[in-house]
C-alpha cells in the first residue's frame, strides 16, 4: 500500500470515529451537560491528552513550533473548533438539526475550491461527481427524509454555511500545518488555541459550565476516542493525501457511522431514504478510491 493510499485509510478511520460523536454527546447531554460544558470538555481534555502523548513521544525540546505552524494551528483550532461549535449550535438553535446538518454537509464545495485556488488541484469530471453523490448522500442520511423548512430564517442559513464553511478548513488548514510539523503537535496545539478561546467566550454566553463526576468521565472518554486519537489519524492521512479535495468525502464515513449508532444503541428508525443516502455515501468514496488506483 503506497502512502496516499494509507493517507485515505487514516481519514476513512478518522471518519469511522466521528461517527461516534453523538454516542457521547447524547450521554453527556443525559448527564445534564450543555453545548458549551460538552465543547469546552472535548477540546481541554484533548489538549491534555495530547500534551502529555507530545511530551512522551516527542520530548519537551521536539515540541517548539515555528511561526507558520503556530499560525496555522491557531486557526486550526479557534476557526475549525471552537467558531465550528459556536456556528453549529447557534444553527441548531435557529432552524433545527436536519437543516443545519444538511447546510453542514456543503463543505466539500468549499475545500474543492480551497484546493483549486491554494493547491492548484485539477477539477475532474469523476471527481466532481463524486463531491455531489457524496453531498446528495449525507443529506438523505442525516434528514432520514425528513426535514422541516417550517422554521427557515436568514441568521439560521448564515450560521449552517459558516460552520460547513469552517469545518471544511480542516482539511486545507491541516495539510498546510502538517507540511512541515508532526501530526501530534498539530492536533495538541489546535485543541489548546481552541480551549483558550472558549474559556474566554465564556464570561460571554447566557449558559456557563456543568460539571459532575459523570460529566467529566463521559468528557474525558469523548476528548480520548472521538477526538485526539481521531485528529491524530485525520491530520496523519491529510499529510499523506496528495489532492486535498478528496479528504471530506473519505472522512464522510462519520455520517454513515453516526446513522448505524443511533439504529443499534437507540433504537432509532432508519428508512429507505437512509439506506440510500449510505449507499450513496459509500459510492462516492468506491468512486475516488478506484481513482486513485488508475
Amino acid at each position: 500500500m503506497n502512502a496516499e493510499r494509507k493517507g485515505y485509510l487514516f481519514v476513512f478511520v478518522a471518519g469511522f470515529l466521528w461517527g461516534t460523536i453523538g454516542l457521547f454527546v447524547k450521554q453527556l447531554s443525559l448527564h445534564g451537560a450543555n453545548a458549551d460544558t460538552i465543547a469546552l470538555l472535548r477540546v481541554g481534555f484533548s489538549f491534555i491528552i495530547m500534551f502529555f502523548v507530545c511530551l512522551a513521544l516527542l520530548g519537551a525540546k521536539r515540541m517548539r513550533l515555528s511561526v507558520r505552524q503556530f499560525i496555522a494551528c491557531a486557526l486550526l483550532g479557534i476557526v475549525t473548533q471552537a467558531v465550528f461549535n459556536i456556528c453549529y449550535s447557534l444553527a441548531i438553535e435557529s432552524v433545527g438539526v436536519s437543516v443545519s446538518s444538511v447546510l453542514l454537509y456543503i463543505s466539500p464545495v468549499f475545500t474543492l475550491l480551497f484546493s483549486m485556488l491554494l493547491f492548484s488541484e485539477r477539477l475532474s469530471k469523476e471527481k466532481v461527481l463524486a463531491i455531489v453523490t457524496n453531498i446528495i448522500g449525507c443529506i438523505l442520511t442525516v434528514s432520514n427524509g425528513c426535514l422541516d423548512i417550517s422554521s427557515l430564517n436568514l441568521d439560521g442559513i448564515l450560521f449552517g454555511v459558516a460552520a460547513g464553511f469552517c469545518y471544511s478548513l480542516a482539511a486545507i488548514i491541516g495539510r498546510i500545518a502538517t507540511k512541515d510539523g508532526n501530526p501530534l503537535l498539530t492536533a495538541m496545539y489546535s485543541f489548546f488555541f481552541a480551549t483558550v478561546f472558549l474559556l474566554l467566550r465564556s464570561p460571554f454566553t447566557k449558559t456557563g459550565f456543568v460539571f459532575s463526576s459523570e460529566i467529566l468521565i463521559w468528557g474525558f472518554f469523548f476528548a480520548l476516542i472521538a477526538t485526539s486519537i481521531t485528529y491524530i489519524v485525520y491530520y496523519k492521512g491529510v499529510e499523506m493525501i496528495k489532492e486535498t479535495s478528496k479528504v471530506p468525502v473519505m472522512a464522510s464515513t462519520e455520517v454513515v457511522v453516526a446513522s448505524l449508532v443511533g439504529v443499534l444503541l437507540y433504537g432509532e428508525r432508519i428508512r429507505l431514504v437512509s439506506l440510500v443516502g449510505i449507499i450513496l455515501v459509500l459510492s462516492s468514496i468506491l468512486m475516488l478510491s478506484f481513482r486513485s488506483k488508475r
